[in-house]
């Protein structure tokens, strides 16, 4: 059993080990002890303090000769700091590493090596791999040659005059061609080809850059069109990855000469394959027949109802034929499916038309006198609102509202084109939209407030506006609308 050492009447000496406390464990320790109490640490082998300094660390090997920092230059704000590039150091070879200037609160100048560019940028993006970077023009190479100290092999480079057979570059216009069917989400051949990020890779056919991966901007993302007094938008919304909607805009007159304005709204079903190329068919189709429809004389209900037609039977030979990207129809999936909503302004009426869930409005230039909806949704809540089952607020506020009954496609249910004719007393303008938008406006009233005064004036900047509110509520899908401005004439102002 040990004991604790007992005081001593006279001043403890100096511990003759030079220690107070075990360097193995810190226990205290007295003058006599050879071995520490607590573990056993042997104190004979510590040699005696005094003539060593204290230190708080133990230099190993020599120490490292720093190079001098090199000044503040005046006027900068960077601090005085050591650059790698000033540290010689070699790898695990022996080798001397390279050294490089390093930038601390400006562009280091770097002299341009043999065949550098001369451009001063920034921060220089990586040279693009060689089998895929573009071709640059070799008259623009030639200059760099003389400063290179290679100059000699470049006469070769003169001696390719068949340079000039790069027409076969200017040949690639045909490749115009090759991007107008797969408008949506193709860039264009040449410098449309190039990744807007990087500025150095190939754009792929998918519409990603090869080089880092970026996704390139595709046409139909956002498409704007004025003509006349006509004008729509279109916009892919915040959460989709492709705008599925469509839409034609255009002008024309009649027999006795009086104008006529049109505008076609096409919808994508997005549970549908090939939903973007369905609705871009249907409102082609349609916008065409109604061009030649309306200045043969036929009456505008006539010619919607027969541009609606036209619109399904375009969507209903897409099942039929490979999609853009060469694939077949999945007979087991859905066959492309689209919903259609139009309206013709023509001879003092106001002619509108549609299956689906897209509506036309009308917003009077007087907001004191009423708005109102034109269209019908071919949807399950107007079905169950419709067979009084639900009033319209319980009816749209179920999960199940947006289902539609009502389609273009080939596998749609019988095809019930819907068209109705008005002629109002007043002046005012058409809005012709997707759900897109009425989801954030769904109410006449709603809808008339969010048209600007001006619309009629200013029909793309109205229509804008309506593309940016549908942005702000969220966008969770995508948006498009066509304005028509509806204008009674005066000697027609009192008519009903």
């Amino acid at each position: 059993m040990s004991q604790k050492p007992m005081p001593k009447p006279n001043p403890e000496p100096k511990p003759s080990h030079g220690l107070a406390a075990c360097p193995g464990c810190a226990e205290p320790l007295d003058s006599g002890d050879r071995f520490c109490g607590a573990c056993g640490h042997d104190l004979s082998a510590v040699a005696a303090a005094g003539t060593e300094p204290d230190r708080p660390t133990v230099a190993i090997g020599t120490p490292v000769v720093w190079p001098a920092a090199p000044p503040r230059e005046p006027g900068s704000l960077s601090t005085m700091t050591q650059h790698p590039g000033d540290l010689p150091g070699t790898d695990s070879g022996g080798h001397d590493l390279p050294t490089m200037a390093v930038r601390t609160d400006g562009p280091v100048p770097t002299a341009p090596g043999p065949g550098a560019s001369p451009s001063g940028g920034d921060f220089e993006l990586a040279a693009p791999d060689p089998r895929t970077a573009v071709q640059v023009d070799p008259l623009q190479a030639q200059p760099q040659a003389p400063g290179s100290p290679q100059a000699p092999a470049q006469p070769p480079v003169p001696t390719q005059p068949p340079v000039p057979a790069q027409p076969p570059v200017p040949a690639q216009p045909p490749a115009p061609a090759q991007s107008s069917p797969p408008a949506p989400g193709t860039p264009a051949a040449g410098a449309a080809s190039l990744c807007v990020a990087c500025r150095a890779g190939r754009v792929d056919t998918d519409g990603y850059c090869e080089n880092c991966g970026h996704a390139q901007p595709r046409e139909r993302d956002h498409m704007e069109q004025e003509f006349d007094s006509v004008a729509a938008v279109s916009d892919r919304g915040l959460r989709h990855h492709r705008n599925e909607d469509s839409f034609a805009v255009s002008a024309t007159t009649l027999p006795d000469g009086s104008p006529a304005a049109l505008a076609i709204v096409c919808d994508g079903v997005s549970s549908a394959t090939r939903p973007d190329e369905a609705s871009a068919a249907a409102a082609q189709a349609a916008g065409a027949s109604l061009l030649a429809a309306l200045p043969r004389g036929v009456h505008p209900q006539q010619a919607m109802h027969e541009a609606i037609v036209a619109a399904s039977e375009a969507v209903n030979s897409l099942a039929e034929e490979p999609g853009q990207d060469g694939a077949e129809h999945d007979p087991h999936r859905n066959s492309p499916a689209c919903t259609i909503v139009g309206s013709v302004v023509a001879d003092g009426l106001l002619v509108v038309g549609w299956v689906g869930d897209s509506r036309v409005y009308w917003v009077p230039d007087d907001r004191s006198t009423p708005s109102a909806r034109l269209t019908e949704d071919d949807s399950w809540a107007a079905q169950m609102v419709a067979a009084g089952l639900m009033n319209e607020a319980e009816a749209y506020a179920d999960e199940r509202a947006h289902a539609i009954t009502g389609w273009l496609g080939a596998d749609a249910y019988e095809l019930d084109p819907h068209t109705a004719a008005f002629k109002p007393d007043r002046s005012g303008v058409v809005v012709v939209c997707t759900d897109g938008l009425w989801n954030y406006a769904e109410g006449a009233e709603d809808m008339a407030r969010v048209v600007p005064p001006d619309a009629a004036g200013r029909p793309l900047h109205g229509a804008q506006v309506l593309v940016g509110h549908a942005l702000d509520g969220g966008g969770h899908d995508n948006i498009t609308v066509a304005l028509l401005p509806f204008t009674v004439s005066p000697q027609g102002a009192g008519s009903a």
